[in-house]
């Protein structure tokens, strides 16, 4: 196969521009070629005035070799190999290996293992994706949290109830295997080409569905329902899992263990910290969701081009850093999409955003959040990041009513300090409901003050992000995990031999794909270590 690299396409191409650029670029007739598909496409709109696509194209020929040959110099023509993972052959000690948490970091783990012949089991204390996001939905609609199924816990993570987003910083190459698990469980085949690649949260439970099912029928077992309380141990190795299900304590043998368990798992975080599992404090971000209608952040961006439909909903990345080392930034951006109630403890308020993969709601929101360090913390436990984060959640429970509606404020009476008076053209769309508040009422001041300077320097970035009318809902202090349970370079925790810590709830991954290469680099582990 051969890569063509840097190829302008127009909005309204076809299969037949696909053909004719390959042909072109290689210097070749198009009868010569045999395939041309995308590879990558991305959005080039640095000049307003000529927004197109910069693509990949991956094209296979009767005379690929003379084919390079004849374009030696051009550095964006290479041969290319498809990426294929191979599953590491596993030992008869690797057999029926725990795994605790089904967020994407847990289901990969669990999956690879299967895949390698060792029967997993998978306990998850939320239950299968259908009956949580009934449950969820509930909550949502003025009905019972859920401690133990909701936003954040459940099958699929808190990623099932986001935008799906799939881009990452991290350049394994583990990440074409998870990009082509989820498009063969039922994803959008684009998500292999997309430069940002998503698949929604109503494509994103059917996907967590059939993976699971994949699990199972290669011998997997899943548990619902059930919450680890404790892990047994001899002589510094793991022997056993304690979980209760049903109202049932059950003891389930096992010498190695992926804990899986998500950024949220605060009394899965205190039972490991009261065993003498090595943890340390971890830096991660708070603040507000902002909400724009999405027509002006496509107008802002895509400027004569907004409404195209090859374009469909515009999104950003802003980040400005502040006189005095503190920064702020947007983080899970979701075009046309809606901000959710995502609280998984009683009495506290959390936001979060979440996108169908069609993009197609009224307002764009993303979480606009300030770099929070250990030294903000006031305390120097280990799970003092837990407590900064309660502290907030809970006042913007108390000051919002006690009945789980968010505050929220405009952006123009925020950046004037003024009592909140009533909404603009951005309506809200956070459910069960917002309530018009200061943000002093429940963030930190110099959280407050550091989004004040930093909108409207994020205004000059993308113009209208700091228009008046756009709307702030708090609080979002789930962006990461507030701890790092450490492990080793063999991914063993540094205090139990057999408990691998893993994923985004141990504080090594950020995001849904980041997690699920993470998962898989564990249960390679798994299957590599001797026990």
């Amino acid at each position: 196969m051969i890569l063509l690299r840097n190829v302008t396409l127009p909005l309204s191409y076809t299969q037949k521009t696909l053909t004719d650029l390959a042909a072109q670029r290689l210097h070749t007739d198009r009868k010569q070629l045999c395939t041309v598909q995308l590879f990558r496409r991305s959005v080039d709109a640095r000049k307003k005035q000529a927004v197109h696509f910069t693509a990949s194209l991956l094209v296979t020929a009767d005379r690929e070799d003379a084919l390079l040959s004849a374009c030696k110099g051009d550095k964006d023509v290479l041969p290319y190999t498809p990426y294929q993972y191979h599953v590491p052959a596993a030992s008869p000690r690797n057999l029926s290996p725990v795994v605790i948490g089904s967020g994407p970091a847990g289901l990969f783990a669990a999956y690879v293992l299967a895949l390698a012949g060792t029967k997993p089991v998978l306990l998850e204390r939320g239950y299968d994706v259908d009956t949580r996001t009934a449950a969820v939905r509930r909550f949502w609609n003025g009905g019972t949290l859920d401690p133990d199924c909701n936003v954040q816990f459940g099958e699929g993570g808190a990623g099932t109830f986001s935008d799906g987003k799939l881009n990452t910083g991290t350049k394994d190459p583990r990440i074409r295997f998870v990009l082509e698990t989820f498009a063969a469980c039922g994803a959008p085949a684009e998500i292999l080409w997309q430069a940002k690649p998503h698949i929604g949260t109503d494509r994103l439970a059917p996907t967590v569905r059939n993976l699971r099912e994949r699990i199972l029928e290669l011998g997997g077992t899943v548990h619902f329902g059930a919450c680890v309380m404790g892990l047994e141990q001899k002589d510094g190795q793991l022997t056993a899992v304690r979980y209760t299900q049903a109202g049932e304590t059950l003891v389930l043998p096992a010498r190695q263990a992926i804990l899986a368990i998500g950024h949220s798992a605060r009394d899965t975080f205190s039972m490991l910290w009261e065993m003498g599992i090595p943890m340390t404090q971890k830096s991660f971000a708070v603040g507000m969701r902002i909400e724009h209608l999405q027509s002006r952040m496509n107008q802002a961006l895509y400027g004569k081009f907004a409404g195209h439909p090859a374009l469909g909903a515009a999104d950003y990345k802003l980040v400005t850093h502040l006189p005095g080392g503190r920064s702020v930034y947007t983080f899970c951006m979701c075009p046309g999409g809606q901000v959710v109630a995502a609280a998984s403890e009683q009495e506290h308020v959390v936001t979060n955003g979440m996108s169908c993969f069609a993009r197609d709601g009224r307002n764009a929101n993303s979480a606009l959040l300030v770099g929070i360090q250990p030294e903000d913390f006031g305390s120097d436990h280990p799970l003092a990041g837990v407590e900064f984060q309660r502290r907030i959640e809970h006042r913007a429970y108390l000051a919002a009513g006690k009945s789980y509606a968010a505050p929220a404020i405009t952006a123009g009476d925020f950046l004037m300090n003024r009592t909140p008076g009533a909404y603009g053209a951005v309506q809200p769309t956070y459910a069960p409901g917002t309530v018009l508040l200061p943000p002093e009422e429940y963030l930190p001041e110099f959280v407050c003050r550091s989004l004040r300077l930093a909108l409207p320097r994020l205004g000059r970035l993308l113009p209208g992000f700091d228009d008046a009318e756009a709307l702030l809902t708090g609080p979002e202090t789930r962006s990461s995990s507030p701890v790092r349970i450490l492990r080793g370079e063999n991914l063993q925790s540094t205090g139990l031999a057999g408990l691998y810590p893993c994923g985004e709830g141990a504080g090594y991954a950020g995001g849904i794909t980041s997690a699920a290469v993470d998962g898989i680099r564990c249960a390679e582990a798994v299957l590599r270590d001797s026990v």
